[in-house]
């Protein structure tokens, strides 16, 4: 029924000007609002997130957004200098930088709660 059809993904967070700084400025994506309280993330290959402020937000314990780059180290070092800081993790099992490589497809181990929602509060990751 779906297999032709075009989808987006959504998630909630604490405060639409903080994931607007961070997504936008951070991150430098494209982002919108489409109307007051919703900001929409442009993702290369025409994909979209929709973000929502939501008022007993509480960060997702999984990913929910990946990028795929070229050079995840490169990556990693930038968002650094940028104040991301990764979390680390024994499943799937991150190096020091907080990354991970499996059978040669290396990921970013973030996931929103420790990108997002750490970036709104400013104790940031």
């Amino acid at each position: 029924m779906f297999t032709d059809t075009r989808a987006f993904g959504s998630f909630a967070v604490r405060d639409i000007e903080a994931a607007r700084q961070f997504y936008g400025g951070t991150l430098g994506l494209r982002v919108s609002e489409p109307r007051a309280g919703l900001l929409r993330l442009d993702l290369a290959g025409s994909g979209h997130f929709l973000l929502y402020v939501k008022p007993d937000y509480a960060p997702a314990g999984f990913t929910v957004l990946n990028f795929l780059v070229d050079d995840i180290d490169r990556a990693v070092d930038e968002l650094v200098a940028r104040g991301v800081r990764f979390a680390r993790y024994e499943q799937p099992k991150t190096d020091e930088k907080g990354t991970s490589t499996d059978q040669a497809v290396a990921s970013i181990a973030s996931s929103a709660r420790a990108s997002s929602s750490r970036e709104e509060t400013r104790s940031l990751a």
